[in-house]
């Protein structure tokens, strides 16, 4: 099989890494966390890149890319620790809104393309630990319209968001109560609607989320319970490689700020590179990262899979992203000493993110049960 990348693929990821390269350096993210851990100018580069579209239909102003399109770009803006909600609008709001008949999708399309509109997935709630089909959030039909009552958390950039794509359950559907799948359909609720609160907050790698508020709020059907949560699972999935392709990159980038560090850093008149238990432990670390690149390649190529073998394919990209993650960011760290935690150091802040992303879309210990849950009798060791 040829894992090489095209030469398409290469010039992507040579633009996207040009411009974190002289367009978003470390002086510049200190910059945006001080003024809430998002700026619209970045936003708008971005845009003008043509990465918001990336996924948009080419009717929409996009450029209608594939997955390893979008693993590509994923894994330079982790190599810059870009703050800006990309793959949360890009890639996870734009895939429910390309399977939506909402007559107003394709205007939020083409907005995302251009660089001035944002819609966000707000699906995670308090009491769900990361269970998609727990759903408390409910929806009824008020004079023929929907209306949302409910409480949404942790919504990346919600502050800074135009829409909301809210998972609701139907009521009159509802069998198994809040854990009924088949019960959960897809609005999108626009900021400014009565009802609708928003109260942002900073997030600890810098970047910002908020909390949503429901009461009555009008909303529009994207997409009709039934078909909606597979929409959502896939969506979700599609979250979940982008985390293990920025993973991927944050680690790249984390692991040369180490050997860099370690081939300048004297003790006892010599660099510490040249000490040999610690260039075992680097070399358990470049391990650690070449096995998580490897999963995180598994994970793209997996999106357009039957669902039963993605979701068991993106569950278990996500389980070793996150034990590589982990071992990754706690080594690299150590091997700095002290300097490796103070804020005015980048190696810090790539280790925040690095601890950010384990708990994203599921943690390191949820994607171990969601693995022991499907795996076959044979527990893929016989045929």
């Amino acid at each position: 099989m040829d894992f090489d990348f095209s030469e398409d693929q290469d010039m992507l990821r040579d633009s996207v890494r040009k411009w974190v390269d002289k367009g978003y350096d470390f002086e510049r993210r200190k910059g945006i966390v001080k003024t809430g851990g998002y700026s619209q100018h970045a936003w708008q580069e971005l845009a003008d890149l043509g990465l918001t579209g990336l996924h948009v239909g080419e009717a929409q102003g996009g450029m209608a890319f594939g997955p390893t399109d979008a693993m590509v770009v994923m894994e330079e803006l982790g190599r810059g620790l870009v703050l800006e909600p990309f793959a949360a609008v890009s890639l996870v709001a734009t895939h429910l809104l390309k399977l939506s008949h909402a007559p107003t999708a394709g205007a939020w399309l083409e907005g995302i393309a251009s660089g001035t509109e944002r819609v966000v997935l707000a699906h995670q709630e308090r009491a769900a630990r990361y269970q998609l089909a727990h759903v408390e959030t409910t929806a009824r039909q008020v004079n023929g319209s929907w209306q949302l009552t409910g409480l949404k958390s942790l919504v990346p950039a919600g502050e800074h968001s135009g829409a909301f794509i809210v998972p609701a359950r139907v009521n009159d559907l509802a069998r198994e109560g809040a854990n009924d799948p088949a019960a959960i359909a897809l609005f999108i609720v626009s900021k400014g609607t009565p009802g609708l609160t928003v109260r942002g907050y900073p997030t600890q790698d810098g970047g910002c989320a908020a909390d949503i508020t429901l009461k009555n709020a009008t909303a529009i059907e994207l997409i009709a319970a039934g078909p909606a949560f597979a929409a959502l699972e896939q969506a979700i999935d599609i979250g979940i490689a982008a985390t293990c392709a920025e993973a991927v990159g944050v680690m790249d980038k984390l692991v040369a700020v180490t050997v860099d560090y370690m081939n300048t850093r004297k003790q006892f008149g010599v660099v510490i590179s040249s000490f040999q238990a610690l260039r075992h432990r680097i070399a358990d670390v470049k391990m650690q990262l070449e096995l998580g690149r490897s999963m995180s390649y598994f994970a793209t190529l997996k999106l357009n899979d039957t669902a039963p073998a993605r979701r068991r394919a993106l569950a278990q990209a996500k389980l070793q992203l996150g034990l590589s993650m982990r071992f990754v960011g706690q080594q690299c760290i150590q091997l700095h000493g002290g300097i490796g935690v103070t804020d005015e150091y980048i190696a810090s802040h790539y280790f925040k993110r690095l601890t950010v992303m384990e708990m994203s879309y599921g943690d390191t210990m949820h994607q171990l049960g969601e693995v022991s849950a499907r795996k076959q009798d044979s527990a893929g060791v016989f045929a």
